[in-house]
């Protein structure tokens, strides 16, 4: 199955909560999308790992993409080494996606900035034939995606451009919700963690507001970039 999109993140959420806006509107808008969760979130404090199982599966069927695996890779301990590196390229060849979209480029979980690195370096090597990988036991060929997109987490990035989401906004929170054991409930029991607040939830929202804002929409949300972005004309430019 071939994509227009494959988006990244180092735990189930990750994707949802950075870039889930975008991804709506590009599924409206015919793009086939998929996710790619790096670990299972073992290491975090509330809910299981079978939870979250069934939180990203939730998500994936709200938000509508057209495919969603895991790689399994240890929460918190994974590296950037070839044998991560190897699992990355095998799913960008198997997907030859035009666009990546992945965690931010540095941000307060390390997992964030190490899985950042980890895609970015995987997208290029990916494109070099001479490394050879082989999925269900057929060769696999060279693939890079055109472009690399990082999403904005926790961390106020200053981002290289932004997306209007301005009709999506209610998907995105339906998305992020999808992950009960995560996020704020006055009815919870569970530990109270940094995103597990009122007002990070809230932040999401006023975040997507607050871009939005400053590009003359109701919603948006931010990326960075790797290299120069180009338009073909002025016109080109919202």
């Amino acid at each position: 199955m071939k994509l227009d999109i494959l988006a990244f993140g180092a735990h189930p959420d990750d994707v949802e909560l950075g870039c889930s806006g975008t991804i709506a509107k590009e599924i409206s808008l015919g793009k086939k999308v998929g996710i790619i969760d790096l670990t299972r979130g073992e290491l975090g404090t509330r809910g299981s790992v079978e939870i979250r199982d069934s939180e990203s599966a939730l998500a994936a069927t709200i938000l509508g993409i057209a495919v969603r695996e895991n790689l399994n890779m240890r929460d918190g301990f994974f590296v950037n080494d070839e044998a991560h590196q190897l699992q990355i390229i095998k799913m960008i060849r198997k997907y030859q996606p035009e666009i990546v979209l992945c965690n931010a480029i540095r941000d307060r979980h390390i997992d964030h900035g190490k899985a950042s690195k980890l895609v970015s370096d995987s997208c290029f090597l990916s494109g070099l034939r001479k490394i050879e990988t082989t999925l269900d036991g057929e060769k696999q060929e060279a693939w890079r995606p055109k472009r690399v997109y990082h999403y904005i987490q926790w961390e106020n990035i200053e981002p290289d451009f932004v997306v209007d989401i301005t009709g999506f906004i209610d998907i995105k929170t339906a998305s992020i919700l999808a992950y009960a054991s995560q996020f704020y409930s006055e009815n919870s029991n569970e530990p109270v963690t940094p995103i597990a607040t009122k007002n990070f939830l809230e932040s999401i929202h006023y975040r997507s507001q607050d871009f939005g804002r400053l590009v003359g929409v109701e919603y948006a949300e931010g990326f960075t970039v790797e290299r120069y972005l180009a338009v073909n004309s002025l016109s080109d430019l919202k």
